[in-house]
């Protein structure tokens, strides 16, 4: 196994009987190896060998090592785990088990302490156990994992008929029968894909244990060498249908891909590492020859080439688990069949073709397999694996004139207008590679990433999730976290007209140029196919090519200005747009990324919506008059703080100072809040309020009033201040006034991104740091925080950009950075 290039093994048995310390001598041994391997990764060799020659190279390491101690006849040492299998990364753990015939001796356990501390001198990632031969049967009993090791153990070193005893123990007791066993890993599986939000696509995806992961692949192995009782893949093409020639090479070549790409993090890195993270896909990228074009970076094609493999590998895992279900868990249950129609039954739960020409015969049926457990997920848990490889088979069959046919059409809305197991039936259809093919826009961008500081999914994964998202508006729980969206999905006319806009919304991505207009144009194509009316296609189209809007006025332009919302309300033109776009919008950032959709983005989102909905109630005919708008404030604030016992004079007298924009801006319930603290506050010490939400009952930010003297880096001084007490701002006011004094209003959030609770001492914390640092402004400036640069920032750096504009209405300069 080992290669003589890097391992003169007469040489190194010369240098063991020299003068040289042995340390030094394997050592040195393993240094130069681990060079020759490196190049040769470099140089493009053939990963599989490099991984199987390097657990050789260790086994001879091992070899000699042994060599050294003195043992007896009843010891072996035993490589386990992927070390067993003869795979070997540059970083792997070395898996041994030194297996005794029964209770160890004081020559052995002195011999294995020198032994072990000698391969931990060498630096290599040792992980051993020392057993006897029935400690090894009462834990594998126990613990699926070392059970699991067991299967793929060898013998490197000492008695060989150890080994070979542990089997037969191990079969006598009859520990984890094949049933059990099965599932244990599956059920291990389902928890493991759980951690990972149950997708391939992340966008810094663990491709040992992700779904489609290396993992996957072995979990398939076990099994199947668990019950047929082989030792390597190969062994199982054609042996009882569980693996055909084609789906070996799917499995081969995935998994030398996954191998390949392990090896090069593990390179990089310079320790074990499998979590393909930014900066290890741009340098991979680099590594393995992609280069920057038009339309995508190097590090997004090689992403995508990943992600299109891991997808492989998990429908390849799909079709492997069902049938070793039915052929395992399964096998002693009497066959149940319940007939559909002419094409498909169901068979234990399951659905399955009548015959293994249906889809050759009838094309449509790869359509109408998914509207069916769509209409029925009561009764059909899933596909049979016979079926699912038909598919697989068939697949080829849509092409442009299958997609242009009535009946194909029809089938596919009657799966968007299903009413339970939507979400379910697309995973699938993607999976088994017929959404890709049906409309071959969505399958340019599955696997494409989206290389950016807020997506965390790669396209088709969010767009997935979009409607995922969607559909859980119309559930119970959906009116306590989104009050808003789930009053608005139940009066919605035509609920399919919106999971149709969340499939194209970023459908355009990849392409260049603005992906909006692009996936507006592609859903009018789609709905001209689908003979959609004039008015639903437009709504549609109008809904991709604005999906952005919402958030983006909602967050970068003052929605307290009514000239914005008449603006927005005019973009809308009536509430069954504005209906629409919300859901879209809410689904969206919520499918972005889950730490984007914070409680403050959520009122202003909100509040957007609502204002606007009243804009469309007055009619766009009757924009709100700014003055009035002051005036009815004003009015309003005034009467409750007469009746509070507060002089008309001496409000006026303070509000003279203040501009228009507070008056606008703010609700008349903080003007009273405001003005009562500044007229019953004696002193030109800073004043600060702090108080909770009280939007309506909904949750939304913390509010700190400031009052102080206009001096110059008064913002910076507030702001550097609050991010040291750990608070985010999401938004600030800021109004002069003539007496020269600051009145700021600060929304901010704590660093679980939720306003501050009812904690009395970390509130007085807050406003007493505030008032000691403003009260020093002029003589101690405070130290600008300077935060560490997360990893993935780091990733996207960009330089800051600013643009300043006059605003000819308001006859204000904006600054936009």
């Amino acid at each position: 196994m080992y290669h003589p290039l890097f391992f003169d093994e007469r040489r190194f048995q010369e240098n063991l009987v020299s003068n040289r310390s042995k340390l030094s001598v394997f050592r040195d041994a393993i240094q130069a190896a681990n060079t020759q391997f490196d190049n040769r990764f470099l140089e493009g060799e053939q990963v599989r060998r490099l991984i199987n020659e390097r657990a050789g190279f260790i086994d001879r390491i091992l070899h000699y090592a042994w060599q050294q101690y003195t043992w007896g006849t009843d010891i072996a040492l035993l490589a386990v785990g992927g070390y067993g299998r003869e795979e070997l990364h540059p970083h792997s753990d070395i898996d041994l088990l030194i297996l005794l015939s029964s209770e160890i001796s004081e020559q052995q356990k002195d011999s294995i302490e020198r032994f072990v501390a000698f391969l931990w001198d060498l630096n290599l990632n040792i992980g051993h156990s020392v057993r006897s031969v029935e400690e090894c049967v009462e834990v594998a009993a126990e613990d699926i994992t070392i059970a699991t090791n067991l299967l793929e153990c060898r013998t490197l070193e000492g008695n060989s008929h150890l080994q070979q005893k542990l089997k037969e123990r191990i079969k006598e007791k009859q520990i984890w029968p094949s049933k059990v066993f099965f599932r244990a890993k599956w059920d291990e599986q389902i928890q493991r894909h759980s951690k990972h939000n149950n997708t391939e696509y992340n966008l810094e995806p663990n491709i040992k244990n992700a779904p489609g992961g290396l993992r996957d692949i072995q979990t398939i192995a076990w099994v199947a060498k668990r019950y047929f009782g082989v030792q390597r893949m190969y062994q199982l093409v054609g042996k009882n249908s569980l693996l055909t020639e084609s789906e070996y090479n799917i499995l081969t070549k995935g998994e030398e891909l996954l191998w390949k790409i392990r090896y090069g993090l593990h390179y990089l890195a310079k320790r074990s590492e499998d979590r393909l993270l930014f900066e290890h896909q741009r340098q991979l990228a680099e590594l393995f020859g992609y280069k920057d074009n038009e339309e995508n970076l190097a590090v997004e094609q090689f992403m995508k080439r990943y992600y299109r493999v891991v997808m492989a590998l998990q429908e390849l895992n799909d079709v492997l688990l069902n049938y070793l279900d039915e052929t395992i868990l399964k096998a002693d249950q009497p066959d149940t069949i319940e007939i559909i129609n002419d094409r498909f039954q169901i068979h234990n739960d399951n659905i399955e073709v009548r015959n293994r020409s249906v889809f050759r015969e009838t094309p449509s049926a790869l359509l109408e397999i998914f509207v069916l457990m769509g209409q029925n997920p009561e009764k059909i848990q899933g596909v049979r694996a016979s079926t699912i490889r038909l598919i697989r088979d068939h697949r080829h069959l849509i092409d442009e004139d299958f997609c242009k046919q009535r009946q194909n059409t029809d089938l596919f809305m009657a799966l968007m207008r299903t009413e339970k197991s939507l979400v379910t039936q697309l995973k699938r259809m993607k999976r088994y590679g017929i959404l890709g093919r049906y409309l071959p826009e969505f399958g340019r961008i599955t696997g494409q990433m989206q290389h950016d500081l807020f997506h965390i999914y790669t396209v088709d994964a969010h767009t997935i999730l979009v409607i995922k998202n969607m559909r859980r508006f119309s559930h119970p729980s959906a009116e306590e976290n989104f009050p808003v969206a789930a009053h608005i999905v139940k009066r919605l006319p035509k609920i399919e007209l919106l999971y149709i806009a969340g499939l194209f919304h970023d459908i355009g991505k990849g392409r260049g140029g603005d992906h909006s207009e692009i996936g507006a144009a592609i859903a009018l194509q789609f709905c001209e196919l689908h003979n959609f009316n004039k008015r639903d296609s437009n709504l549609i189209a109008w809904l991709v090519r604005k999906h952005l809007l919402m958030s983006g006025v909602s967050q970068r332009q003052d929605i307290s200005d009514p000239e914005v919302i008449h603006n927005f309300a005019l973009e809308m033109g009536d509430q069954l747009h504005l209906d629409y776009l919300y859901a879209l919008t809410v689904a969206d950032i919520n499918a972005t990324n889950p730490d984007l959709w914070t409680s403050w983005k959520a009122s202003l989102i909100r509040q957007l919506y609502l204002e606007t909905k009243r804009a469309l109630r007055r009619g766009l005919e009757n924009p709100v008059d700014k003055q009035e708008w002051i005036e009815e404030c004003q009015r309003s604030a005034m009467e409750k703080l007469k009746n509070r016992g507060f002089a008309a004079e001496a409000i006026e007298q303070l509000w003279k100072n203040y501009s228009d924009d507070y008056f606008m801006r703010e609700t008349d319930s903080d003007i009273v809040w405001h003005t009562q603290a500044v007229l019953n506050h004696q002193s030109d010490e800073p004043l600060i309020l702090i108080r909770k939400p009280h939007s309506r009952g909904f949750e939304s930010a913390t509010q700190i009033f400031i009052r102080s003297k206009n001096t110059d880096n008064l913002f910076a001084a507030i702001v550097t201040t609050l991010d040291a007490l750990n608070l985010s701002v999401q938004d600030a006011r800021l109004y002069d006034s003539r007496s020269g004094y600051t009145n700021d209003t600060f929304y901010v959030l704590d660093e679980n991104d939720q306003p501050l609770g009812d904690n009395a001492e970390r509130i007085e914390k807050i406003r007493e740091t505030l008032r000691v640092e403003l009260s020093q402004l002029d003589d101690d400036y405070p130290e600008i925080i300077q935060r560490r640069t997360s990893r993935q920032l780091k990733q996207f750096s960009m330089p800051t950009r600013t643009s300043i504009s006059n605003d000819i209405n308001t006859g204000n300069t904006v600054l936009e950075v």
